[in-house]
């Protein structure tokens, strides 16, 4: 047990690093790929949020945190398969989406934890804090993704024919643009609930570099006062 557990706590920092350059990999080359009808981009993408899943196994520190990665990748396998076996109906796509918000959730808290706890504050875990800022962006796209299934017009300009992958592109797309407060106004979220969501998000993508910034300098000068 000790032997396992010092491997892991080796691994941790540097799959904060790999947890971003995969991230950019899923965001920027995946998901575009999976929205054009390609199977391979599809797969891609599959895979690619497996290997997510595992990394983040291996960031989770502790018998709670191992067991809420464990329930992530559970869920992840969950989803694929639902997707993979069975034709996505109208419920189903549903509960795939529920599945993603809430697998995004538990990758949220995991990554934080790992990446906000007292300690060091080494270049892995700077790149994991830019990480963890992605997450937000994507658990936001899951979330704006089951507001389309449950409300097809709450997103105008997303439209109620398009599959489950172009959905989800064109919710990244509208998350990112939002969180960083870009905001093309292409996708217009027209349901009082995900306007309120686009707000909440609005506003976490304004206070979380500064948050992030006084909470890294702290750690830095708490490590160099121990």
């Amino acid at each position: 047990m000790e032997r396992r557990g010092s491997w892991r706590e080796r691994a941790r920092d540097p799959s904060l690093t790999a947890v971003l350059a995969l991230q950019g990999f899923m965001l920027l080359v995946a998901a575009p790929a999976a929205a054009t009808g390609f199977w391979g981009g599809r797969l891609a993408f599959e895979l690619s949020a497996l290997a997510f899943a595992i990394l983040v196994f291996i960031i989770s520190d502790g018998p709670i945190a191992t067991m809420i990665s464990v329930l992530a990748i559970a869920c992840g396998v969950v989803v694929t398969t639902w997707r993979q076996i069975w034709a996505l109906s109208s419920t189903s796509s549903v509960i795939d989406g529920i599945g993603s918000l809430a697998t995004a959730l538990l990758i949220i808290y995991l990554v934080g934890r790992a990446v906000l706890a007292p300690g060091e504050i080494t270049r892995d875990r700077v790149l994991g804090a830019i990480a963890l800022y992605l997450s937000l962006g994507m658990a936001f796209a899951s979330a704006y993704r089951l507001s389309w299934e449950l409300v097809p017009a709450s997103l105008a300009n997303v439209s109620s024919d398009a599959s489950v992958s172009q959905a989800y592109s064109s919710t990244l797309y509208f998350s990112f643009t939002t969180l960083t407060s870009v905001g093309y106004g292409d996708i217009v979220p027209v349901q009082p609930f995900v306007r309120a969501l686009s707000n909440l998000e609005a506003i976490i993508g304004q206070l979380y570099p500064a948050t992030l910034l006084a909470r890294l300098v702290t750690l830095q000068l708490a490590g160099r006062q121990s």
